[in-house]
C-alpha cells in the first residue's frame, strides 16, 4: 500500500467515525484518559489542521489546544484531510516538515500523522460503540511505522504515551497497534 493510500484510508475512516458520533455521546469518556469524546474530536480536527499547514510549508496560527469545532466537525475534518493529502501529493516526502516550530524529516511527520489518526480513531470508535473501521493492512503498516518512530523515552508516567500493553499471541494488527500505543485492546 502506498503512503498516500494509507493516509487517505486512515483519515477517511476516522472522518466516518467522527460523523457517527451522536450529540448525546459528547461527554462520554474515551480510552485516551485526557479526553472525553468532544475534547477528542476537537483534538483530532485541530491537530489535523496543524499537520495540514506544516505539510504545505505554512505555520498553524493560534494555539491548537484552544481549537473548538464548529457545528459540522466531520466536514471540518474532511476538508483538512483533503488538504493534507494534497500537500503530500504535491510536495512529496524528500524534505523536512515543520510542525509547531520544529522541523523533522517528512517520513517521521507522516508516520506521526497515521499513528495519531489510527489510534485516536480507534479511541473514538471504542468510546462511542462504533465498529473499528481500520483494515488489518492499515493497522500493520501503521504499527511498523510506530515501532521505528516512537522511542521508549516518551512512555510512562507523565509522558505522552503509556507502556506497551501485552497482547495474546495471534492478536490482530489493530489490537497490536493500539497496545503498542498504550491502549488496552478489545481482543476477542
Amino acid at each position: 500500500m502506498g503512503k498516500v493510500d494509507l493516509l487517505t484510508g486512515v483519515l477517511s475512516k476516522t472522518g466516518d467515525v467522527i460523523e457517527g458520533v451522536g450529540a448525546e455521546q459528547l461527554t462520554l469518556p474515551t480510552p485516551c484518559e485526557d479526553y472525553d469524546v468532544e475534547t477528542l474530536i476537537n483534538h483530532l480536527v485541530g491537530w489535523l489542521q496543524v499537520f495540514e499547514a506544516g505539510c504545505h510549508n505554512r505555520s498553524y496560527e493560534g494555539d491548537v489546544a484552544d481549537y473548538r469545532c464548529g457545528a459540522e466537525p466531520a466536514q471540518e475534518f474532511r476538508r483538512a484531510a483533503a488538504g493534507l493529502v494534497a500537500g503530500w501529493e504535491q510536495y512529496g516526502f524528500d524534505r523536512e516538515v515543520s510542525i509547531t516550530g520544529s522541523k523533522a524529516p517528512a517520513e517521521q511527520v507522516f508516520s506521526m500523522t497515521v499513528m495519531e489518526y489510527l489510534t485516536h480513531g480507534w479511541d473514538l470508535a471504542t468510546a462511542t460503540g462504533q465498529p473499528i473501521p481500520f483494515t488489518e493492512q492499515e493497522a500493520a503498516e501503521t504499527l511498523a511505522r510506530a515501532e521505528v518512530t516512537l522511542p521508549p523515552q516518551y512512555r510512562g508516567k507523565d509522558m505522552p504515551f503509556g507502556p506497551i500493553v501485552p497482547v495474546t499471541p495471534g492478536a490482530s494488527a489493530i489490537d497490536r497497534m493500539v497496545a503498542f500505543m498504550g491502549r488496552e485492546p478489545k481482543q476477542a
